[in-house]
């Protein structure tokens, strides 16, 4: 084999002698080691060709384990207890969600209204921001770790199996959520509690997600219906408008936005002037007719429409004339309106709501209709109180039939 030779000078022209670098010997030895160095560089090529597929193994085993913590963060969630009292309730109960508190009073002489309704707020603050930040620790954890192997895989595992592994164990995951979610918000007190720290519990991991964000404005208007303390109420409110505020900006196009913003605007202006709730009137009535329009087979739309007309309609003087003074076309509504939204309630859900039901009943009333007045009133009757709508109902219909 050829050995390196020393270098001829230039002016030494053809006559000049290569003379060896090395002798024989040493040339011998040399060959020696460079044997030895293709044999461990072809054993090192071996070895990390096994550590390569032994990394692919783990990337995959990481994302299950991480799937498998996330199912698990939502089971031990929903075991989890709140030291307050089971109550039922529900968010489209209290009329303090789209009207003033005065809801259950009869006409006054001079006008007063039996409640009025309530406007939007643009305002919208997050001071419980910093109460949040422990709740959503663990979830952080998880979601940091789903992200770390999204960016370590790449240089492990094909690319496009990486995101598919990733994205179908998150939809997966979502799904679930979203079933359990449901199932808590249409509980009890305690289970409303419940779904409201499931849905924070899992705010970082699934934040772009439509379906989740108008669930976690929903939680809200839960949450501000079940306490009791003002400043909390309208901190879940203004929360959870904001909430709802930023998924109308990428989703203009879902009822389920434009109705829970119509709710959680009636909740922030429970406490507002008698111009801000006229305000919000107009707002409340925008969203729910936007609902309506892009799911028509909705009867939460068609309730919530039909309280909004009721209570228009029952305007006192004070709110017809500020009304009238603010806005050249202020808000109009008949008894006969609210009539046919409940009614459209009853035939799309029959038994959709106790409190429906006695609605119907106090139109027919109001309208002169007694018979039909007793029947539906009968009809409510029927049905389990529920909610704390459905307890007021309760004690409303007692007062119709001793009239």
């Amino acid at each position: 084999e050829a050995v390196p030779r020393a270098l001829v000078p230039v002016a030494a022209g053809d006559g000049a002698v290569h003379t060896p670098l090395l002798v024989r010997d040493e040339q011998g030895d040399v060959l020696e080691r460079l044997d030895v160095v293709l044999r461990n560089i072809a054993e090192l090529r071996k070895e990390v060709e096994e550590l390569r597929n032994s990394l692919q193994h783990l990337a995959v085993e990481i994302v299950g384990e991480v799937r498998s913590h996330l199912e698990e963060t939502q089971k031990v969630t929903r075991r989890r207890r709140f030291p307050f009292p089971r109550e039922r309730s529900d968010s489209t109960g209290s009329s303090s969600i789209y009207f003033t508190a005065s809801s259950g009073a009869a006409n006054t002489d001079d006008g007063e209204s039996e409640g009025g309704y309530t406007t939007a707020n643009a305002e919208s603050d997050y001071d419980r921001e910093s109460e949040r930040e422990s709740e959503e620790g663990e979830d952080e954890v998880s979601c940091e770790t789903v992200r770390t192997v999204r960016r370590d895989s790449l240089d492990l595992v094909n690319e496009d199996e990486t995101h598919l592994i990733l994205d179908s164990s998150l939809e997966e995951g979502l799904g679930q959520l979203l079933q359990q979610a449901d199932r808590l918000h249409d509980g009890d007190e305690q289970e409303k509690r419940e779904g409201f720290q499931l849905l924070l519990n899992n705010k970082l991991a699934y934040a772009d997600q439509k379906d989740f964000l108008w669930r976690l404005a929903r939680a809200h208007s839960d949450m501000c219906d079940i306490t009791e303390d003002a400043d909390e109420k309208r901190s879940y409110a203004s929360d959870g408008k904001e909430e709802i505020e930023v998924a109308l900006q990428k989703w203009d196009r879902s009822a389920e936005c434009h109705q829970w913003f119509a709710v959680l605007c009636g909740q922030l202006a429970e406490h507002e002037s008698i111009q801000k709730r006229i305000q919000a009137g107009y707002v409340f009535k925008e969203h729910i007719d936007k609902a309506i329009e892009l799911k028509p087979e909705d009867p939460k739309s068609y309730y919530l429409l039909g309280r909004w007309c009721y209570q228009v309609a029952h305007l006192g003087w004070l709110e017809k004339k500020t009304a009238a003074a603010l806005f050249e076309a202020p808000p109009t509504a008949t008894v006969q309106d609210a009539l046919q939204n409940f009614l459209r309630v009853e035939e799309l859900s029959p038994g959709f709501s106790k409190a429906g039901r006695v609605y119907i009943a106090k139109c027919y009333r109001d309208m002169g209709n007694n018979t039909a007045a007793v029947l539906w009133m009968n009809l409510a009757s029927e049905l389990p109180a529920n909610t704390k709508e459905d307890a007021e109902s309760e004690r409303e219909l007692e007062e119709l039939r001793s009239v």
